[in-house]
């Protein structure tokens, strides 16, 4: 018999993490040779498991989980990496593609579309969305300008960051400890999101993100 693919599979909540599991291992091909709730465990996992594909969810309890899909594909780029997240995929599968990974799918996407999802990034495709896919060509080729630009597409990683953490109610001085980073550049990164996002004040900042986060988080 062949070797079975290894999947490593990070998901902060057990129940998720099981369900994940046991759809991998309905395939006869395939065995879940690692699991991982937290930021660091899963990094763990990396080296003694060495898996040949990862799914990972992007929010973990601990940290960014683009941040260990941007590590992992910096470690080992020959791992595709398929993020399956709660998360709207029109605000985080181009950040998910950018960091590293080769497909983004919706966790409450059919167990049939999350196996078509494997399979599509385990043969070195990129798996989106129908939609999805339909958007990023639009913006590729200009059309979603024409239409006036969606202001989030204009912020860098470490500024989007701040922004979520901003939208989650974080004050200066708390987005400086979560990021260690000082106040100081944490207010200059302020500014910045207030430039790109013609926004005048800290208050009209705070009240865009919160309505911004109510959206997406839906």
């Amino acid at each position: 018999m062949d070797r079975r693919i290894s999947f490593l599979v990070v998901e902060d909540h057990p129940i998720y993490r099981q369900g994940l599991v046991e759809l991998v291992e309905s395939d006869s091909r395939y065995l879940v040779s690692s699991e991982a709730g937290s930021f660091d465990d899963a990094l763990k996992a990396v080296d003694d498991a060495a898996p040949d594909i990862a799914l990972v969810d992007i929010s973990l309890f601990d940290k960014d989980g683009l941040d260990f899909v941007r590590i992992l594909h910096t470690k080992r780029p020959d791992v595709p990496i398929l993020v399956i997240s709660m998360h709207d995929e029109k605000v985080y599968a181009s950040r998910a593609l950018a960091a590293g990974a080769k497909g983004y799918v919706m966790k409450y996407e059919t167990a049939a579309v999350i196996r078509d999802a494997i399979a599509t990034v385990l043969s070195g495709h990129v798996f989106l969305s129908q939609s999805m896919r339909l958007r990023l060509v639009d913006t590729m080729f200009g059309g979603e300008r024409r239409g006036g630009s969606v202001p989030l597409d204009r912020l860098s990683e470490r500024e989007f960051q701040i922004f979520e953490l901003i939208a989650l109610g974080y004050g200066p001085k708390e987005i400086s400890d979560v990021l260690n980073l000082s106040v100081k550049t944490v207010d200059a990164y302020r500014d910045r999101l207030k430039q790109k996002l013609d926004i005048r004040t800290a208050s009209e900042l705070r009240k865009f993100a919160a309505t911004w986060w109510r959206n997406v988080d839906k």
